[in-house]
């Protein structure tokens, strides 16, 4: 059974079809990337899967569930975890209280239970073991607005999962980073992503590379291409489309 099943999704905004028509499965325990060019409609159908936006037609089903138009809530409480572009964090809480919050929303408990947090021992313990997986234990309380960007971006990451989610959206976990920082996610990533479904936007194709068991490519609201990277990287259509005309030319010089 595939973990996510999209089937003939569509989206317009005004006359502009965004999603086109897009079929994609996802299989249990795999990490598939997400790759195409700026516009492609690559973080609508992020938002589309996770309930941001409604569909205008098509099917979208969750470990066989069927969640389209289901509200974000709903979606993630079946199994769902995301992250986004920008970071999305409590600022003026700490690290801690971020990762608390995101705990309990997963599970559908209330707020107030922050300022008990020591009566709730699996909470307190998931807690304790987001905090060394993410490497910010020194930095627990810590406002996570004082944090670096890198920072930050892994302090949403480790949100993104605290609910234990069994399937991961992750929208360019690696943008703005250096190459240094960019190590530190990809290893977060990987723990992250054991015994979990992962599917990633990401435009730096070394990290594509490095992570994804395949790799789908979408142009235009329609995915052109689902493979492996290896039989990603020598395709013609996406290496015309994503990978530039210079590219194709290459390709052409080298047959």
């Amino acid at each position: 059974m595939s973990a996510l099943e999209i089937q003939h999704l569509r989206k317009s905004f005004g006359l502009t079809e965004i999603i086109r028509g897009t079929d994609l499965q996802v299989h249990e325990g795999e990490r598939l990337a997400l790759i195409g060019p700026n516009g492609a409609g690559k973080s609508t159908l992020f938002a589309l899967i996770s309930g941001q936006l409604v569909p205008d037609a098509g099917r979208i089903r969750l470990h066989g569930m069927d969640v389209t138009g289901h509200p974000p809530y709903r979606v993630a409480r079946a199994g769902l975890g995301r992250s986004f572009q920008v970071s999305n964090l409590f600022g003026a809480l700490s690290v801690r209280e971020n990762l608390c919050i995101a705990a309990m929303w997963s599970q559908g408990q209330r707020l107030g239970l922050l300022s008990s947090l020591a009566r709730h021992r699996p909470l307190a313990a998931r807690v304790d073991e987001l905090l060394g997986m993410l490497e910010l234990g020194a930095r627990e309380d810590t406002p996570a607005r004082d944090l670096s960007y890198a920072d930050q971006r892994l302090l949403e990451i480790g949100m993104t999962v605290a609910g234990n989610p069994r399937c991961v959206l992750l929208d360019e976990p690696t943008a703005g980073m250096s190459r240094a920082e960019t190590q530190r996610v990809i290893s977060l990533v990987r723990r992250i992503s054991e015994g979990r479904t992962l599917m990633m936007i990401e435009h730096d194709m070394n990290v594509v590379f490095d992570l994804a068991d395949r790799i789908a490519v979408l142009v235009y609201g329609q995915v052109i291409a689902v493979d492996t990277p290896a039989a990603v990287r020598s395709h013609p259509a996406v290496r015309a489309a994503y990978f530039g005309q210079h590219a194709s030319q290459e390709a052409a010089e080298d047959a």
